[in-house]
């Protein structure tokens, strides 16, 4: 396994810079001195999902008798339902809890360490030389991403509320091709693997 050549898939399945509209639509209702620890802890909680799937997701998925595709499919279904409370906004937001703060659903999990994500993880476990290797990158990858989503506040004073609000229309219906996307991916991989 090349490193670099990992890193730099890993990131762009990340795509912090396509999730910051995101992270700043959720945490748009949060108070303005929380969003960088929340921003940190989210993305603190996703890489350590993302190293404990490393190290354990395909004895847990075999244990489980879950498939790749299933995480594919509940991934895309997980997406679909913030997708949808992003292009028609509820009281609350994202979270109908008094503060509106977000916890790991869906900062963490699915935006960073999501099934696409996951899904790579095992791939490059398959041609990856060593553990430390696969590490490495994946530790590189989620830096660079961490560093992007935690400066996500500067954009959200640049663009204003009107600014996010449209933002979170627009990355909504985005969201919702991806997540129909991503159901289809399971359900074709499902079908071929059905024959």
């Amino acid at each position: 396994m090349d490193i670099l050549s990992a890193v730099i898939t890993l990131w762009l399945i990340m795509d912090p810079l396509g999730n910051v509209p995101v992270f700043l639509a959720v945490l748009k209702r949060v108070p303005p001195e929380r969003r960088r620890k929340i921003l940190i802890r989210e993305c603190l909680i996703a890489y350590a999902v993302l190293v404990f799937f490393m190290l354990v997701g395909e004895r847990a998925l075999a244990l489980l008798q879950i498939q790749q595709e299933t995480i594919s499919m509940a991934g895309g279904i997980v997406l679909f339902l913030i997708a949808l409370r992003m292009i028609f906004p509820q009281h609350g937001g994202f979270d109908d809890s008094g503060d509106g703060e977000p916890l790991v659903v869906p900062l963490a999990i699915p935006l960073i360490a999501g099934p696409s994500t996951l899904a790579t993880l095992l791939l490059l476990r398959g041609t990856a030389e060593s553990m430390f290797e696969l590490w490495l990158a994946t530790t590189i990858a989620w830096s660079a991403t961490a560093a992007i989503l935690i400066a996500a506040p500067f954009f959200y004073r640049a663009l204003g509320d009107r600014g996010l609000t449209a933002m979170e229309r627009l990355m909504g219906m985005v969201l919702v091709m991806i997540s129909v996307q991503m159901f289809l991916n399971g359900v074709a991989t499902f079908m071929e693997h059905s024959r």
